[in-house]
């Protein structure tokens, strides 16, 4: 059995955009996993009116409703009120949640006020969830074969009540579990990398593959998504899709699932024992940042040193003043030089450099606004690589940090 479930927000301020809904996100992603088909996500605001609308129309298409939200002690939140009334039950004091709401407010030396009550009263003969992150409990209502499941809003508090409570409830109702595996690439755009591999997307029944663009600027997945009866199952079926992917787009790869680019350079950079600098111009720090923001970055990265001006370049990097005059700052041979002499100043195995123009201004005909060249320095070898990003401004430098960690990680790999 599959059960189909829909997501009910409850709360003005998502209407508003006062806060952003992770929640729903969270659910599904779990709910995935346990093969529960996910079909809707609906806000609504703190009005019992279309609450209970909402109700109506989620149980009139599906087995299941989670709400977030409504569990507070105020008159607006009304999530238990409207389950109540949608099912036909009285609302019952929880004297065990009144007990620990009470011993909860002496513990913090204050007074509980009354309407703090409103936290213990569940509709009756439903499964009530303790709350160890927060004061508002949830439940579990099961009747004539719809189950509602209400949970807070704080996402803390819902994702452990979720853990805790209601994964365990709910793997009772399904026979299958959704396994995934995401895999990351950067230096090929979505529609490529689609086309490169429509006929393993197409055949894709069981396991199915879907590309996704993500957040991460430069960055495309593929996810191959499973359905068994376990995870060793699962696996076994994902694993030969996967080893078709690595071989059509195996060069474009950096890792898998959670993992980041960042990461996987730091990791690269470790496992071979060697040291890093860095120069920048148009990330301005940035790519310094990012790799420092990876735990045991202090044993790889040497140096880093932000050359905005042309003066800073010739000064700190030993760039030629004639190369800057017949080139210009943003330029291949800027880039490299930049890289060999930071290389030079820290001493280290590996440099790379960044120079652009990231706009708003400064573009012209002949340079645009996004042009980039990235300098790698290694082995005695110096190149660069060209590229037009676009974008505004934090996307142009956010796309050149990520393009830098793909040259860093490429050339890295050469050499394993």
């Amino acid at each position: 059995m599959s059960l189909s479930c829909e997501i009910i927000a409850v709360g003005t301020e998502i209407l508003l955009g006062d806060i952003v809904n992770t929640n729903a996100q969270y659910l599904s992603r779990e709910l995935a996993s346990l093969g529960v088909n996910v079909y809707r996500h609906t806000a609504v605001g703190d009005n019992m009116s279309r609450l209970n609308d909402a109700f109506a129309e989620a149980f009139a298409r599906s087995d299941m409703v989670i709400t977030t939200g409504g569990l507070g002690p105020t008159a607006d939140d009304i999530s238990k009120d409207a389950a109540a009334a949608f099912f036909g039950l009285k609302m019952a004091l929880h004297q065990p949640s009144l007990d620990k709401i009470a011993a909860f407010f002496e513990s913090i030396s204050q007074e509980m006020t009354e309407n703090n009550h409103r936290q213990a009263f569940f509709p009756e003969d439903a499964k009530v969830l303790d709350n160890p992150a927060g004061t508002a409990p949830g439940c579990i209502i099961e009747q004539n074969g719809k189950i509602c499941i209400l949970l807070p809003g704080p996402p803390n508090e819902m994702k452990t009540m979720y853990d805790r409570h209601v994964k365990a409830f709910l793997t009772h109702f399904s026979d299958d579990i959704l396994v995934s595996r995401t895999l990351r690439m950067i230096g090929i755009g979505e529609s490529t990398m689609e086309a490169k591999v429509t006929d393993i997307i197409n055949a894709g029944t069981n396991p199915t593959i879907a590309p996704y663009a993500v957040g991460r600027p430069g960055e495309v997945i593929l996810r191959i998504s499973a359905k068994a009866s376990d995870e060793t199952s699962a696996n076994a079926l994902i694993e030969p899709v996967a080893a078709q992917l690595y071989e059509r787009l195996g060069e474009y790869i950096y890792g898998k699932d959670d993992t980041t680019l960042v990461a996987t350079v730091v990791d690269m950079l470790k496992n071979s024992g060697q040291t890093v600098a860095v120069a920048e111009s148009i990330t301005g720090g940035g790519l310094a940042s990012a790799i420092v923001s990876c735990p045991g970055a202090s044993s790889v990265l040497n140096e880093a040193i932000v050359t905005y001006s042309n003066d800073a370049k010739i000064r700190q990097l030993g760039v030629l003043p004639e190369t800057l005059a017949k080139f210009g700052a943003v330029s291949a041979d800027v880039a490299e030089q930049m890289a060999v002499g930071i290389a030079k100043a820290a001493g280290a195995d590996i440099a790379i450099s960044t120079t652009g123009i990231a706009g708003p201004d400064g573009g012209t005909e002949t340079k645009r606004i996004g042009l980039t060249y990235i300098g790698l320095y290694h082995k005695g070898e110096v190149f660069s690589k060209k590229l037009q990003l676009f974008g505004d401004r934090g996307r142009i430098r956010d796309r050149a940090i990520a393009h830098a960690l793909d040259m860093l990680r490429r050339r890295l790999k050469s050499f394993e």
